[in-house]
């Protein structure tokens, strides 16, 4: 085990919540599709949901290594929550810390914990996914205010969020040399958020479409150098995906414990299921690609805390843990047979909820892209 003494401390301490409260909850969340509200409220009030804060600002000031395996922890209970959390960390609060001046981080970081805040990361667009390049919202500066005009599409925590980053083409550059990020709280008036969206999985995280008409910032909310948003944004993606990596060796891992459950419990034959060889190669699968992920997201999480690059493996880790996730939630069906097809047991769930880890931030096939660009430099 890589953890140090005070990561298993924290570790262990988000496997108790997770076990006594937020597992619990899991599925009648899932079944009404609504915000997880008693789950936020278990994770804020233990400090947990601003897990890569500043300490100044009310969070734990976790290292990346830490984070991932928190976010591990929540998914392996609940994969939604698991959602919100990494979206408010990797995408709400982490761009402000890693590119904010200190007047932004002054201003907008305390609106997280100390106010209950989330963030959300609007950069997605109606023909603008894996080519965020192509993005059409426009910020047009008008003396001291930014002027935002567009519409956002896939946007995680857009209803309940306090703060904004969004992105915007703010010149006529051609490309990402045109696109600019910007700070924009959630109350600032033109903003409306569609109704959430019907998904496949993680029912309970929000996820809806938002548009921005005549949204007027000031022009200090400008994140970054104007014209190097999209630059931010893979960057942050980068990051954010040894987190997803990190969610769906969780989602697995709670497929596979349920799997030996079930396996021992269920006979037929006269005998155990596990007793079959059919049944033991499968959990001997299972638990090879878990570990497996789980070293691959250890890795480039500790690449990060090192301050070595880890573009390439962050890649790798998400792309193995999140193909791994449908791996294993796959089997976890065939080891319950027609039980796993029914909403009795939870294996159907993490296999709905584990299918989103190979889409987004950043699909499989992009992954391969970021692999083999970086393999061939």
């Amino acid at each position: 085990m890589i953890l140090n003494e005070d990561q298993k401390m924290i570790r262990d301490s988000i496997r108790e919540l997770v076990t006594d409260k937020i597992k619990p909850r899991a599925k009648m969340y899932d079944e009404k599709e609504v915000f997880p509200e008693e789950n936020i409220k278990d994770l804020r009030e233990t400090g947990f949901l601003y897990m890569t804060l500043p300490e100044e600002y009310g969070g734990i000031g976790a290292d990346m290594l830490t984070y991932a395996t928190t976010c591990e922890e929540i998914a392996r209970g609940c994969a939604a929550t698991a959602t919100i959390f990494a979206g408010n960390n990797s995408l709400g609060i982490s761009p402000i810390v890693m590119f904010g001046t200190e007047e932004q981080k002054e201003k907008f970081l305390p609106m997280f914990a100390e106010k209950d805040g989330l963030g959300a990361f609007c950069l997605s667009e109606p023909h603008a996914g894996s080519d965020p390049a192509s993005l059409s919202t426009r910020a047009k500066l008008e003396g001291d205010e930014w002027v935002i005009n567009g519409s956002k599409f896939y946007i995680t925590n857009a209803k309940e969020a306090t703060v904004f980053i969004v992105f915007a083409r703010s010149n006529d550059q051609p490309g990402h040399k045109g696109i600019s990020a910007f700070i924009v709280p959630a109350d600032t008036p033109g903003i409306t958020v569609m109704p959430p969206e019907k998904k496949l999985g993680i029912k309970a995280s929000v996820t809806s479409a938002m548009t921005f008409e005549d949204v007027r910032i000031p022009k200090e909310n400008l994140l970054g150098e104007e014209g190097k948003g999209l630059r931010m944004a893979l960057s942050i993606l980068d990051k954010g995906r040894i987190a997803v990596a990190a969610q769906a060796v969780g989602i697995a891992q709670a497929a596979y414990e349920d799997s030996i459950k079930y396996a021992k419990e269920r006979s037929q034959f006269n005998q155990p299921i596990a007793n079959f060889q059919a049944i033991q190669f499968m959990i001997a699968d299972m638990a090879t690609r878990i570990e497996a992920g789980r070293g691959l997201y250890q890795k480039a999480a500790m690449l990060v805390d090192q301050g070595k690059k880890y573009v390439k493996e962050a890649a790798i880790a998400k792309l193995f843990a999140s193909e791994s996730a449908t791996f294993v939630t796959h089997r976890a069906i065939q080891i319950h047979g027609g039980g796993g097809f029914l909403k009795d047991f939870e294996v159907e769930r993490y296999y709905r909820d584990a299918r989103i880890t190979e889409i987004y931030e950043g699909t499989s096939e992009i992954m391969r892209l970021v692999i083999a660009r970086e393999a061939l430099k």
